[in-house]
């Protein structure tokens, strides 16, 4: 357990009332932060040290300067008025994440949840001074640099392998997280082991097995909806990615509306527009892209509504219709996206380039004209953020979650509506000033949505879930 040092002051100005708060990590590339609050006018100034710095506080004795100092535990202010000046301490803990699904193989399980547990895992150091272990596979990696506070825990099982994993999260993993004497579990990916002992942080991403069960082999959709159920109806804590995701909750299962919190996923920091022309030139050179494009960029599954905009893009004149890209590794039940290419006789002229490199992103999204995110359902939708973030615009379904995180930043459509989406497309591809104005929202949208904030959120939760069993 890692603790910090800190002070807290309290003193009175014509101004008003001033908290002083100092703070010592050993996260911290400084040996002190130190940040202040106008009390008096509820005004409070974010720390500049890496964790949050919050306290309890009150102004009983307006000309007085009150002191109070607790070295060895960490200090939150909550910014509630009490009757004392006090400090709320936290004990450090000790937090087990289930990161099976990181895997370092090309795949479309590189894609979505994968990547929410890299980049959250990379960013929890930064919001609290607890211990995290990751337990993984022999296969799994990250792209993130280690950072002190994680400790990876790697298996021998092949936990790559969904029955692996499902058998180790279920018979393995509770005995494994009481060795190692964890506080919390985060099962971030739906479901959370049965039988373990410790308070248990669950986070549902979507319901798309339950709303689209006919996408689904039956054997995983009956899997992926009992556990879901028993995981998020026994769960100490749900987190939901989205207040859609959050609806179908309440709708499907029987969870207490007050155990959900919604913690938005934030954006990779890494993602930004590139402007540099040799760059792109030797990426589409690489890729053999033409000098612009639409692009779409998700794992090939039924979903994703592929089929819809491949339709949609064979009704457009031939002759002014800006190519179509089509980036993203298999999933399941994507041979009819083929087909119907062929049976439109658009296959020679529809470019599939399978998986999509997280380390290529950024080029990806800043090289096309226009991104365009057909799909039917998503939990959230990261990679609409990821072209905002990239300056490109964005043309978005209206279902599900997706207008909550496009906002005003995308033109929408409905997903069904092929005619809607080709309109769409032409339009947008031969308005400049619409590419513009959608590029420069959709780049302020996406700096509101960052991982930082995702990991202080969600270390608020394990501090609940810790909490409500020592209740």
């Amino acid at each position: 357990m890692t603790n910090a040092v800190s002070s807290v002051e309290l003193s009175s100005t014509e101004q008003g009332v001033t908290f002083l708060c100092h703070i010592w990590t050993p996260y911290s590339s400084r040996t002190r932060e130190e940040c202040t609050a106008e009390i008096g006018r509820l005004t409070l100034h974010e720390t500049k040290s890496a964790h949050p710095c919050t306290a309890e506080y009150s102004i009983d004795e307006p000309g007085g300067l009150n002191r109070v100092e607790r070295p060895g535990r960490y200090a939150t202010i909550d910014g509630r008025m009490q009757a004392s000046n006090r400090i709320h301490e936290v004990t450090a803990l000790k937090v087990g994440i289930l990161g099976h699904l990181l895997d370092a193989r090309t795949g479309f399980r590189q894609a979505g949840v994968s990547r929410y547990i890299e980049f959250l895992v990379d960013a929890l150091p930064s919001a609290s001074p607890d211990t995290f272990v990751v337990y993984i596979g022999p296969h799994a990696g990250t792209t993130r640099p280690r950072r002190a506070g994680i400790r990876w825990s790697r298996g021998r099982l092949p936990t790559g392998t969904p029955e692996v994993r499902i058998a180790w999260e279920q018979l393995v993993a509770p005995a494994v997280l009481a060795r190692d004497g964890i506080d919390v579990v985060h099962a971030p990916v739906n479901v959370s082991p049965r039988f373990a002992s410790r308070p248990a942080v669950v986070t549902v991403h979507d319901l798309a097995f339950r709303f689209f069960p006919e996408q689904y082999p039956a054997l995983k959709r009956r899997y992926l909806d009992a556990l879901t159920r028993r995981s998020v109806e026994h769960a100490d804590q749900v987190i939901a990615v989205s207040e859609h995701t959050r609806g179908d909750l309440l709708r499907a299962y029987r969870v207490n509306p007050e155990r959900i919190h919604v913690i938005p996923n934030g954006v990779d920091p890494s993602l930004a527009p590139i402007e540099d022309a040799e760059m792109l030139a030797r990426f589409r050179e690489r890729h053999q892209l033409p000098g612009q494009f639409i692009l779409a960029l998700s794992t090939l599954q039924p979903r994703k509504n592929l089929i819809a905009l491949l339709r949609a893009w064979a009704r457009l004149d031939a002759r002014t219709r800006l190519p179509l890209v089509v980036a993203g590794a298999p999933g399941w039940k994507f041979d009819p996206i083929f087909d119907e290419a062929r049976a439109l006789g658009i296959a020679d002229k529809v470019r599939f380039t399978g998986y999509a490199a997280g380390d290529e992103l950024a080029l990806w999204y800043s090289a096309a004209t226009l991104f365009v995110y057909p799909s039917l359902y998503e939990g959230f939708g990261l990679p609409l953020l990821e072209a905002m973030a990239c300056r490109t615009p964005v043309i978005s379904s209206n279902a599900s979650s997706l207008p909550e995180v496009a906002g005003d930043a995308a033109l929408l459509i409905d997903p069904r509506d092929v005619d809607a989406l080709a309109s769409a497309i032409d339009r947008l591809a031969h308005d400049p000033m619409l590419c513009a104005d959608l590029a420069g929202r959709g780049l302020e949208r996406a700096h509101q949505f960052s991982w930082a904030r995702t990991a202080r959120e969600t270390v608020e939760v394990y501090r609940l879930a810790a909490a409500g069993r020592k209740d």
